[in-house]
């Protein structure tokens, strides 16, 4: 089972890997798409939102006992975009995210595979995404009120782990333009 969450990293060992992550709503996945299409490369969608709209047409909520296939989802699409990369890779979340969404959904918990990985799996850079967006309601969002407290155990756990991440606020364009100048200085250091 634990294998099934580890990245494969010889598929393209010198891939750039780029997270976006941070609490709803705050242009995770408009900033993939955007920053995977200027790049003429793939990105890897979040499958906790492919996973929870299923449970919701089945009019079903996710528990505990989904954190796992979660994680195991999100590495195994992350595995299979790694094969069509274009020298960069764009995740739209990780195992990271899920671990402190899992603690704070699930007072605490996340499996010991899960966090294990959390950490052993390897990114050059995390986006911080920051809460100066509107929060949009979309069926699957549902923490308007605590963004800022989502926010902190995002950034908290960045720190704790030592990863590094730049913080993404401003306007769509700035914060693009942002994460466009960060990668360009890691694709600079491959060559």
């Amino acid at each position: 089972m634990e294998e099934k969450l580890k990245q494969i990293n010889n598929i393209s060992p010198n891939c750039i890997k780029i997270v976006l992550y941070g609490p709803e709503s705050t242009g995770k996945s408009s900033l993939a798409k955007e920053l995977a299409s200027w790049y003429n490369t793939v990105y890897v969608k979040e499958f906790s939102r492919i996973y929870a709209e299923a449970k919701a047409q089945n009019n079903e909520l996710l528990t505990s006992e989904d954190v796992l296939p979660i994680a195991i989802g999100q590495i195994a699409m992350e595995n299979h975009q790694l094969k069509t990369a274009n020298k960069l890779l764009i995740c739209d979340t990780d195992l990271l995210e899920t671990k402190v969404y899992s603690e704070y959904y699930y007072d605490g918990f996340c499996p010991d595979a899960v966090v294990r990985y959390a950490y052993l799996n390897t990114y050059d850079l995390y986006f911080l995404t920051y809460i100066d967006t509107p929060w949009e309601a979309d069926g699957i969002r549902d923490q308007p009120k605590n963004r800022l407290k989502l926010f902190n155990l995002f950034q908290k756990e960045l720190i704790n782990t030592k990863k590094p991440y730049v913080l993404v606020k401003g306007t769509f364009e700035e914060r693009l333009n942002l994460c466009k100048t960060q990668i360009d200085n890691l694709l600079k250091k491959e060559h």
